[in-house]
C-alpha cells in the first residue's frame, strides 16, 4: 500500500508549501487505499477545531475523488457535547454539523454526523450539584471519563458489535505534546498494519492518524488554501483561534492518557483542572460582543478553590469518614479525606448557575439567547438525588428555580410532585433538632427511609437500611473523626503486633473472669488477650 508517512527526523522540519502539496497528494492515495481495503467502516472522532478539521477535510477529499460506486462504505462522524462547552464553540459545532449533514446528503458521500452526549446520570451538573463532587482537579478528574470517553467508547462499542470491528480516525498529532508524542510513537510499534495502531482501551478496533506528523503550520497553511468541501468556512475557524490566547484544541478523548483540554479555547467552560480558563478571558477581553460570558468565568473561578474543605462533607459520599496524612508545611496530620459539597453549598452552586443562565439570556446576542447552561432533565435528576438518596425532603430545588426565573419549576418525571413529606415537616424537624446538623440529617433520612419503604409491597432490607443511616450520622463530627482515628489506630496495631496497645485501646480492657481447674487460683482476661491468645495457639 502506498504510505504517506514522513521519516522520523522529517516530524520537526519545516515544510514548503510545494513540499506540503505533494504530501497531501500522497496522502490523498494513502486515505483512498485504506478506504478501499476492506469493508470496516470507519468512526471519525471530531471536535471541529482545526486538528480534527483538517483530518475530515483530508477525508471528505480523498473520498470525493473516488468513483461513486467505489463510495460504499459509511465514515460516521461522531463529536462529543459535554453541555459545557464554551458557549461559542458550542454553536460553531452545532452549526458545522449541520452543514456537513446537508453537504453529505447533496453531494452524496457516505458521511453520517453524529452528536453525542453523556447520559442524564453523568452530566457534570448531576455529578456537582446533584451528588455533591467537588469541582475536579488531576487528581480527581472525574468528569473526563463521564463526559467525553463513555459516550465516545459507547458508540464505537455499537459499531464494533454491528459490524465486528472499526477504525477510529483521529486528528492527534505528535507536535501537540512530548507525552502524545511518546505515546504515538509507542504505539506504532505495535502497528499490526500499515498507519493502523491497536486500541488499548477497545478491542477490535484500530487507530489511523493521518496528520500525526503535520506541525501547527502544516494545518493552518491547508485549512487556509484548500476549500471547505462541505461549506463552513475555515477562515472563520481561524479568527476563533486567533481571538485567544491558547492555541491548542480540545481532541476527542477515547482514554485517560489523553491530556487537559482545558488550557484551550475547545475545553469545558468549567474547567477547573488548570489554573485558569485562558481562552475565555481572552474572548471576553478582545470582544465587547463576548462580554456577556462573564457570569460563566466568574462561577468557574469561584469553583476554582484549592482549599475548600469548608464546603465539603468530613465524610466520603458513601458516609465513611477516611483518614490521610496530610503535610501541611512540614507540620504531619491525620485529617479526614473532604467529601462531597454539603447541602448548603449545593443549593448555592444551583442558585449561582441559574441566576447566570437568567442573566446570560438577557445580555447575549440574539442568537445566543436560548442558551441552555443547565437541562430541565438535569434539573429533574437533581432533584431525585436529593429527594431520594439524600433524604432532603424540604425539596428546595422547585423554591430556588422559582425565585430565580420567577417561573414554576415543571419537572419531567411522573409523580415527583407527591410526597408525603415536604418543607412544613422539615422547618418543624429544624426547630425539634435545634441546630444538631447531625440530629437533623440522621431524623430526615430515618423519616424518608419509612417513607421510602411505605410504598413498597415488601420491606425487605428496610432494617439493614435503618441501620445504615445509625452508622453515617448518628454522631457528631468530632466524634466520628475521633472514632475513625482510633480505629485506625488500631488496625495499625493489630498489623504490627502491638498486644498491649490493642489491650489498652479496646473495650476487652474491661476483665472478665477465666475460670481454671481446682487448686489455682482464677485468672482475669481481657478480650484483646484472648483474640492473641487464640491467634498464637494457631
Amino acid at each position: 500500500m502506498t504510505t504517506a508517512q514522513q521519516p522520523e527526523n522529517k516530524v520537526q522540519q519545516a515544510r514548503t508549501v510545494a513540499e506540503l502539496v505533494d504530501y497531501i497528494q500522497a496522502l490523498t492515495t494513502e486515505i483512498q487505499e485504506l478506504y478501499c481495503l476492506d469493508e470496516i467502516p470507519w468512526v471519525l472522532g471530531v471536535s471541529w477545531g482545526k486538528d480534527s478539521s483538517t483530518v475530515l477535510q483530508l477525508v471528505w477529499n480523498a473520498i470525493a475523488a473516488l468513483p461513486p460506486e467505489k463510495r460504499t462504505k459509511t465514515v460516521y462522524v461522531i463529536t462529543t457535547d459535554t453541555q459545557v462547552e464554551n458557549p461559542v464553540v458550542s454553536a460553531w459545532v452545532r452549526k458545522s454539523l449541520q452543514n456537513l449533514k446537508v453537504a453529505a446528503k447533496k453531494q452524496e458521500m457516505p458521511i453520517d454526523p453524529h452528536l453525542l452526549q453523556p447520559v442524564i446520570e453523568d452530566t457534570f451538573w448531576v455529578n456537582l450539584i446533584g451528588k455533591g463532587y467537588p469541582a475536579p482537579r488531576n487528581q480527581f478528574r472525574w468528569c473526563t471519563p463521564r463526559l467525553k470517553i463513555n459516550p465516545a467508547n459507547q458508540f464505537i462499542r455499537e459499531i464494533v458489535r454491528a459490524n465486528g470491528e472499526t477504525i477510529l480516525v483521529l486528528g492527534t498529532r505528535k507536535a501537540e505534546s512530548s507525552k502524545r508524542a511518546a505515546t504515538m510513537k509507542k504505539h506504532q510499534v505495535d502497528r499490526v498494519r500499515d498507519r493502523l495502531s491497536p486500541n488499548a482501551s477497545l478491542p477490535n478496533s484500530l487507530i489511523y492518524t493521518p496528520i500525526e506528523d503535520w506541525s501547527n503550520n502544516d494545518v493552518w497553511i491547508y485549512l487556509n488554501q484548500w476549500d471547505n468541501p462541505w461549506g463552513q468556512s475555515n477562515k472563520e475557524l481561524f479568527t476563533m483561534y486567533r481571538g485567544a490566547t491558547a492555541d491548542n484544541e480540545c481532541p476527542l478523548v477515547v482514554d485517560t492518557s489523553t491530556p487537559s483540554c482545558g488550557d484551550s479555547r475547545f475545553g469545558c467552560w468549567v474547567c477547573t483542572i488548570v489554573s485558569k480558563d485562558k481562552s475565555m478571558e481572552a474572548m471576553i477581553q478582545n470582544d465587547e460582543e463576548k462580554e456577556w460570558m462573564q457570569p460563566l468565568l466568574d462561577i468557574r473561578n469561584e469553583l476554582d478553590i484549592k482549599d475548600d474543605w469548608d464546603k465539603r462533607d468530613f465524610r466520603r459520599i458513601w458516609g465513611d469518614v477516611q483518614l490521610f496524612e496530610r503535610n501541611k508545611n512540614g507540620e504531619i496530620s491525620v485529617e479526614p479525606i473532604p467529601g462531597p459539597y454539603t447541602k448548603y453549598w449545593r443549593e448555592h452552586w444551583l442558585r449561582r448557575l441559574l441566576e447566570a443562565q437568567t442573566k446570560t439570556r438577557r445580555t447575549a446576542p440574539e442568537n445566543m439567547r436560548d442558551i441552555t447552561l443547565i437541562t430541565l432533565e438535569e434539573m429533574s435528576e437533581i432533584r431525585r438525588i436529593w429527594l431520594e438518596d439524600k433524604h432532603e425532603f424540604d425539596d428546595s430545588l422547585p423554591r430556588i428555580y422559582q425565585e430565580v426565573t420567577g417561573e414554576e419549576f415543571q419537572d419531567p418525571r411522573p409523580g415527583a410532585d407527591y410526597s408525603l413529606l415536604g418543607r412544613d415537616e422539615w422547618i418543624v424537624l429544624e426547630e425539634i433538632c435545634e441546630g444538631d446538623a447531625m440530629h437533623l440529617e440522621l431524623m430526615a433520612k430515618l423519616l424518608d427511609t419509612e417513607r421510602q419503604y411505605r410504598k413498597k409491597t415488601r420491606r425487605v432490607g428496610i432494617y439493614e437500611t435503618l441501620e445504615k443511616c445509625f452508622n453515617t450520622s448518628s454522631r457528631s463530627p468530632e466524634d466520628a473523626i475521633k472514632n475513625a482515628r482510633l480505629k485506625r489506630e488500631l488496625s495499625e496495631a493489630v498489623s504490627q503486633g502491638d498486644v498491649a496497645k490493642v489491650k489498652q485501646m479496646t473495650l476487652g480492657d474491661v476483665t472478665a473472669i477465666n475460670e481454671v481447674d481446682e487448686g489455682e487460683s482464677d485468672e482475669e482476661v481481657t478480650w484483646a488477650s484472648m483474640k492473641f491468645k487464640k491467634e498464637n495457639s494457631e
